[in-house]
C-alpha cells in the first residue's frame, strides 16, 4: 500500500481517536458539578469516568478479532458512528444514570478506534521510523486525556455540562464523513472465530471488581457491596483464565506474554497510567472542593501541563529512535516522582500556582516516557502478533486507568472518613502518596528494560 494512503488514513484516524480519548477525561473537572446537580457522592460520580474506561477496556480485546476479520475502513466508520451515538445520547440525557450509559456507548466506539490506529502504524511504519510515527499518534493517545480537564474547565464556567457532549458532536460527524470518503479499504486475510464465553466472563470479572473497589469508601469491607463483588469478580476472572488456557479461540493471545520486554513495558505503562488518570481526578477535587475555586481555576491548573504534553509528544517518540529506552523512562519517572512529591506535600492553604507548577512537572515526566514505552512494547514483536499485542496493551492500559482511579478515590474517601471531613485535604494527599508509591515501583521495574540494537528485531523470551 502506498505511503501516501497510509499517511492520509493515519491523519483521519488520529483525528477521530483524539476526540474519543479527549472524552476519557473530559468529565473529570465536571465531577463536582455532577455531585451538586444530581446530589450524589464521590463513589457514585466516579462512574462517569470509570464506566467509560472499563467499557473502553473491554472493547479492546474484541478489536483483535475484528481487525483480523473485517477491513479497517468498515470498522472505523461503524465505531466512529457508535461514538457519535453515545455523544448525542449524553447531550440530551435527563438523569445521571443515562449520562453513565451514554458514556459507556461512547467508550464502545472509542475503544475500537484506538487499536486500529496502533495496528496500522506498527504494521506499515518503516524500520527506524516507528518511534517517530508513534510519537505523532501520541498527540491523540497522551495529549487528549490531559487536554480534557483544561477544555472542560473553561467550558463549564460559561455553559452547562451538556456542552461537554454537544461540542464533540461536530467533530464526530467530521470524522465519519472523512472516513467514508478518504480511508483506504485495507483488506483482511483471516477468518478467526470469536469466544463469546470469554468476553462474558472477563466482563463480569472486571465489572464486579470495579464495583467492589468503588464501594470501599461507603461500605463495610465485609459487606457484599465490597467483599461480595470482589469475590464474584475474582471467580469470573479465574474461570476466564481457565477457558483461555484450554480454548483455541483465545480472546487474548497469551503467547505475547512470552516476550519479556512487552510484559515489562506494559506493566510499567499500567502503573504510570493509573497515576495519570487518578491525578486527573485529584486535581479538580483539590482545587474545587478543598480550595473552593472555580472550574476555570481547575482548568488553569492543568493547562500548562497539557500544552507541554502536546508540544513534546512527537519529540518523545523520535527520542526512542535515538536514545536507550532505560534512560528515557528512568529520567521521565524521576521527574514525575519529583512532581508527585510536591503534590503530596500540598495542603489546604497551598496556592494554585504551586499546584500548577507540580502538575506541569509531572506532565513533563509523563510525556518523556509514555510514547517510548508504548513503542518498546510493540515494535520488538513479530508482525503476526501485533494486533493481539496492541489489543492487550491498550486493554491493560485502560483497566489500569479505571482501577487505579477507583483505588485512589477509595483511599481519598477512607482517609476523609477517618478525619470525619469529606472536604479534607488529607484524603487527597493520601491519594497523591499512593501515586508516588506506584511510580517508585515503576522506577525499579524500568531498570530491567533494554533497547533494541539498530533496526534488527530482538525477542527475549521469559
Amino acid at each position: 500500500m502506498e505511503n501516501q494512503q497510509i499517511r492520509h488514513a493515519l491523519i483521519i484516524m488520529v483525528f477521530g481517536t483524539f476526540f474519543g480519548l479527549l472524552c476519557s477525561t473530559l468529565m473529570n473537572i465536571a465531577l463536582p458539578t455532577f455531585m451538586h446537580v444530581f446530589n450524589i457522592s464521590e463513589a457514585q460520580v466516579q462512574w462517569v469516568t470509570n464506566g467509560y474506561m472499563l467499557v473502553n477496556a473491554l472493547m479492546i480485546p474484541v478489536s483483535s478479532f475484528l481487525i483480523k476479520r473485517f477491513s479497517f475502513k468498515s470498522l472505523f466508520i461503524i465505531f466512529a458512528g457508535v461514538f457519535l451515538l453515545g455523544t448525542i445520547v449524553g447531550a440530551f440525557a435527563w438523569s445521571f444514570n443515562l449520562i453513565v450509559v451514554a458514556r459507556m456507548i461512547q467508550a464502545v466506539g472509542a475503544g475500537m478506534m484506538m487499536p486500529l490506529v496502533n495496528v496500522l502504524a506498527i504494521r506499515y511504519a518503516k524500520p527506524g521510523k516507528k518511534g517517530q510515527i508513534m510519537g505523532i499518534i501520541g498527540l491523540a493517545f497522551n495529549c487528549a486525556p490531559i487536554l480534557g480537564p483544561a477544555f472542560s474547565g473553561f467550558l463549564l464556567h460559561f455553559f452547562s455540562w451538556r456542552y461537554l457532549f454537544l461540542l464533540i458532536i461536530p467533530f464526530a460527524i467530521a470524522t465519519l464523513v472523512l472516513s467514508f470518503f478518504f480511508l483506504p479499504a485495507i483488506p483482511h486475510n483471516e477468518h478467526p472465530q470469536f469466544n463469546t464465553l470469554a468476553l462474558i466472563l472477563v466482563t463480569i470479572g472486571l465489572l464486579s471488581l470495579l464495583m467492589g473497589l468503588s464501594n470501599v469508601s461507603n461500605n463495610s469491607l465485609s459487606s457484599f457491596n465490597v467483599a461480595g463483588y470482589i469475590s464474584v469478580g475474582l471467580l469470573a476472572l479465574f474461570l476466564f483464565f481457565l477457558d483461555q488456557g484450554h480454548n483455541n479461540r483465545q480472546l487474548i493471545n497469551f503467547s505475547i506474554f512470552a516476550h519479556k520486554q512487552f510484559v515489562l513495558a506494559t506493566i510499567i505503562n499500567m502503573l504510570i497510567t493509573a497515576t495519570m488518570y487518578g491525578n486527573a481526578i485529584l486535581i479538580p477535587l483539590l482545587v474545587q472542593i478543598v480550595l473552593g475555586q472555580s472550574t476555570v481555576i481547575s482548568a488553569i491548573a492543568v493547562l500548562p501541563g497539557a500544552i507541554l504534553t502536546g508540544l513534546l509528544s512527537t519529540t518523545s517518540g523520535h527520542f526512542y529512535d535515538i536514545y536507550p529506552i532505560k534512560i528515557l523512562v528512568g529520567a521521565g519517572l524521576i521527574i514525575d516522582i519529583l512532581g508527585t512529591i510536591g503534590q503530596a506535600a500540598i495542603g489546604a492553604r497551598s496556592s494554585v500556582v504551586m499546584i500548577t507548577l507540580f502538575q506541569t512537572v509531572r506532565q513533563f515526566g509523563l510525556v518523556t516516557m509514555l510514547i517510548p514505552l508504548q513503542t518498546q512494547a510493540l515494535s520488538l514483536l513479530p508482525n503476526e502478533i501485533v494486533p493481539d499485542a496492541v489489543a492487550t496493551f491498550n486493554t491493560l492500559r485502560q483497566i489500569a486507568a479505571s482501577f487505579g482511579t477507583a483505588l485512589i478515590v477509595a483511599v481519598v474517601g477512607i482517609v476523609n472518613q477517618m478525619v470525619h471531613n469529606p472536604s479534607s485535604h488529607l484524603g487527597i494527599q493520601a491519594g497523591f502518596i499512593l501515586c508516588l508509591c506506584l511510580l517508585l515501583t515503576s522506577l525499579y521495574l524500568s531498570t530491567k528494560l533494554y533497547h533494541k540494537i539498530s533496526t534488527q528485531i530482538k525477542l527475549e523470551k521469559v
